[in-house]
Formats: C-alpha cells, sequence, structure tokens
C-alpha cells in the first residue's frame, strides 16, 4: 500500500474511461468509445505517482483506511484530465483582424494579398525573442489548464526557417520547466514554403541533414498535405525521410480536398490523420486497418465557417478510431477549450456524446503514443483529473461555450483553480 495518498469522493458521477476494453495504448474504434467506464457517485485514489484505485467509496476506504488527504467534490462529476492532441500553441502576434475581414467577404486569397494569412504569422514569430514567445504560450496553457487540459501536443510551423523552428522547440522546452502541463512535441516545418524561398531548395532542407538535429528536440514530424502546401507525392517522400531519421508520423489532410494520401500515410505507420473534413471511404477503412487515429478539429470548419465537418458516422460505419483536438492557432481556431470541440463533435459531427468524450482523453493520448498513461483513470496511470461543477457528462454539451470545471488534479496535484477544501 501506498505511504501517501488522497481519495476523492462524493462524486455523482466518476468517468474512468476503463471499461472492458484494452487501455495499453492501442485506440479504440467507434463501437469501444462508447464504454466511459461510469462509476456512480465512485471515488478514487491517488497520489503523485498515479492513480491507485477506482471504484465505490466504501470499498476504496476499506483498501486504502489512511489517506493523507480527503477530497469532497460535493456531488460533482469527475473524469479524466482532457488530452489536446492538435495545437499550434507557440506564435507570435495574433490575426484577429483577419476574422473582421471575412466577415466582411475577404476570401483566404484577399487576406494573403494584404499581407495576412501564415506568413503574418511567421514574420511575428521570427521577430519575438524566445522570452516573448514563451510568455505568451504560457499564458495559452494556463487559459487551457483552466478549461480542463492537462496534456498537449505542440507543433512549430510558424518559423519556416532552421533558427525559428529550432526556437519554437526551445520555447516548448522552457514551457516544460515552468508550467505543469505535460507538452508533446512535433516538428512542423512542412507547414507551407516560406515567402519567397526556392521550393526545391526548402524540400531538400526539409529532408536534408538537419532532421537529426530536429528529431532530437521533436518526436513527430508532420506534414500539412493540401492544395497550396505539399502535394501528395511531396508529403509522401517527406514522411519517408522523416521515418528513416527516427521521428514518429502525423499529417494534416482532407481539410479542404482529398489528394488520397491518408491511404498510403497509413500504410507507413503514421499515428494520427487530422482534419479528414474531406476524405473517402477506402481511405477511413485503411486508418481503420492499420489503427491510424483520425483527428477531428471541428473548430476550424466552426471558426472558418465552411458548413463541412467531418462525419463521425462514416467514422463508425468504417471503424475508424478518432480523436478530438482544437488545432489551437491563430488563423483557424484560436481556442482554447476542449470542452467546446466536444460539443462541437456532438452539434456538427455526428459523433455520440460517449465517442467525443472517449475522443477528447483516451484516444487523444493514443494520437499521441501516450495511451499508456494518460486519458484514463486506471491503476498506474498519471493521476490527471477534471471536476466538472454538474452532475452528469450529458451536461457537457449542453452549457456549450462555457467553461465547467472547477479544479484540476495533474500528476495527482491540485493545479486549476478551485474553492474546494481538502480535509
Amino acid at each position: 500500500m501506498a505511504n501517501s495518498y488522497s481519495i476523492l469522493f462524493n462524486t455523482s458521477q466518476l468517468l474512468s474511461l476503463e471499461g472492458p476494453y484494452a487501455s495499453d495504448g492501442t485506440p479504440r474504434r467507434p463501437g469501444e468509445m462508447q464504454d466511459l467506464g461510469i462509476h456512480e457517485r465512485g471515488a478514487i485514489v491517488f497520489n503523485e505517482s498515479g492513480v491507485l484505485a477506482v471504484g465505490s467509496e466504501d470499498e476504496l476506504r476499506r483498501q486504502f483506511p489512511d489517506p493523507d488527504a480527503e477530497i469532497d467534490v460535493e456531488g460533482r462529476m469527475v473524469m479524466p484530465g482532457l488530452v489536446d492532441c492538435h495545437t499550434h500553441l507557440v506564435f507570435g502576434g495574433n490575426r484577429s483582424e483577419e476574422m473582421m475581414m471575412r466577415l466582411q467577404g475577404a476570401t483566404y486569397l484577399d487576406i494573403l494579398k494584404a499581407g495576412g494569412g501564415i506568413n503574418h504569422t511567421v514574420k511575428a514569430t521570427r521577430q519575438a525573442s524566445v522570452q516573448d514567445l514563451t510568455d505568451r504560450a504560457a499564458a495559452h496553457l494556463d487559459r487551457m489548464l483552466e478549461h480542463g487540459t492537462t496534456c498537449v501536443e505542440v507543433k512549430t510551423g510558424y518559423g519556416l526557417d532552421e533558427p525559428t523552428e529550432m526556437k519554437i522547440l526551445d520555447v516548448v522546452g522552457e514551457l516544460e520547466q515552468l508550467h505543469p502541463m505535460t507538452l508533446f512535441r512535433t516538428f512542423l516545418g512542412a507547414h507551407t514554403v516560406p515567402k519567397g524561398v526556392d521550393r526545391q531548395a526548402y524540400l531538400d532542407w526539409l529532408k536534408g541533414p538537419s532532421l537529426a538535429a530536429f528529431q532530437r528536440k521533436a518526436t513527430f514530424f508532420d506534414v500539412f498535405c493540401e492544395d497550396g502546401a505539399f502535394s501528395k507525392e511531396e508529403t509522401l517522400d517527406l514522411l519517408r525521410h522523416a521515418k528513416e531519421a527516427g521521428f514518429h508520423l502525423k499529417l494534416h489532410a482532407g481539410q479542404f480536398n482529398d489528394l488520397g494520401v491518408c491511404t498510403p500515410a497509413a500504410e507507413m505507420g503514421t499515428v494520427s490523420i487530422d482534419h479528414l473534413d474531406h476524405i473517402s471511404d477506402d481511405q477511413l477503412q485503411a486508418m481503420a486497418k492499420y489503427g491510424c487515429v483520425g483527428v477531428m478539429l471541428p473548430g476550424v470548419p466552426f471558426f472558418l465557417k465552411t458548413g463541412i465537418y467531418p462525419d463521425a458516422r462514416r467514422f463508425h460505419q468504417m471503424e475508424t478510431p478518432f480523436a478530438i483536438a482544437t488545432d489551437f492557432n491563430p488563423g483557424s481556431c484560436p481556442s482554447f477549450s476542449m470542452q467546446m470541440m466536444i460539443a462541437l463533435a456532438v452539434l456538427e459531427c455526428r459523433a455520440t456524446l460517449e465517442e467525443a468524450i472517449c475522443g477528447a482523453t483516451y484516444n487523444a493520448a493514443c494520437a499521441l503514443g501516450a495511451g499508456k498513461n494518460f486519458g484514463s483513470l486506471a491503476p498506474g496511470k498519471a493521476a490527471d483529473l477534471i471536476v466538472l461543477d454538474v452532475e452528469s457528462y450529458n451536461e457537457i454539451p449542453y452549457y456549450f461555450g462555457g467553461n465547467l470545471v472547477q479544479s484540476v488534479f495533474k500528476g495527482g496535484e491540485l493545479v486549476g483553480s478551485s474553492t474546494m477544501v481538502m480535509a
């Protein structure tokens, strides 16, 4: 028995996300995502090392009779911390003026011609100091934490040259020391070809000797495969070189067009393919075959007002596992809230609420190769949990747009703002 531990009790519901399915890092298919491992009026015992037990209060008090702290959540709901598996957290400036331009009828091309779009963010990021970028990103992480997110993937991609891409990864390193959030690093040098740079020269750099240096600082390699970014052929070539360099693979695909890249990318062992607003059934089947997680980013079509969302019912028919993320970035989804993404997944993507919650926790962790440690509450897993000021998980999308989180525990420590008293 652990020498030091806390018990959290008097919940209305405790969602462990530990049903009868494996939680060994294998993503759950839609039918398996329905089981949230609900403990009505459940309790949980944990410490800094992780979760010790989940079950009924009476049972846990018999097993763990001398807790160091007793946490009465007064009839609120408890669930795993949310996992945001797709963000572009580190950037300079913002592009709020572009939203106003779009609302007045400006197209993406109009904004680019006016000096906006990604080029605006690249310029601001290159000019910003490490300290400025760290301070801004830490503030963003604070807001995400307040909304219940405890793990975040962070992509580069707003440097588009070696010094700035390295600077962004150095910022992530600083954040890992400063912030309680668990961060996962992705090198997205293949976001687009920067303005004024020869395309072939840029492709040669992306798959050249610098890959080894980036691989020492980032786990994943990502490519934006889209018209105006990188073609199917370019994307697969870049992924092959990245895999040879030791990266795990991710991919942006199907946001505006289906370029047919998902099947060969899944065959290469790509961990997740993200966006997927436009994707064929055969590619969804290939992703299912190879265990590739499809990451839905419903905040993007919501913010850009495209009216086209990924369809969870098609994922269900093809048995393709999926996750949900914010795609937090300055141009197409400046949202901190995974709660809002759950609501949009239900309201616009036709996901069941159970699928959406699993997609925002366990499957999102699997999309980061971290399902063994995060995304559910089971003995041996990280004690990342959130207390919501509701009685039932049904209320999460019902109160869309707000923040229902009352308390956040990260690694067994209370890190979010709370009025909770621990005896």
